[in-house]
């Protein structure tokens, strides 16, 4: 029975956000306690360290800093 008043009430929650204008989406993130994956952080990380310190590395932060740095005045 509680199951029933606890679906009737998802429905009316959602029916309510959908006439609102919203709609649900349903996002798939990495498991942070799957095995392995904090290697595989420790992995890319280096990676991006290692491209961060050539040459080409400087030249793409510095193209990125100057094309995000409208969007971060406008926060400040």
């Amino acid at each position: 029975m509680s199951q029933s008043k606890s679906a009737d009430r998802v429905r009316r929650r959602r029916d309510k956000m959908r006439a609102a204008g919203l709609r649900p989406v349903q996002i798939w993130v990495a498991d942070t306690r799957a095995p392995g994956f904090a290697e595989e952080c420790r992995r890319q990380c280096m990676r991006v360290a290692a491209f961060d310190a050539t040459d080409i590395g400087h030249a793409e932060a510095a193209f990125w800093e100057r094309a995000s740095a409208d969007a971060w005045d406008d926060l400040g």
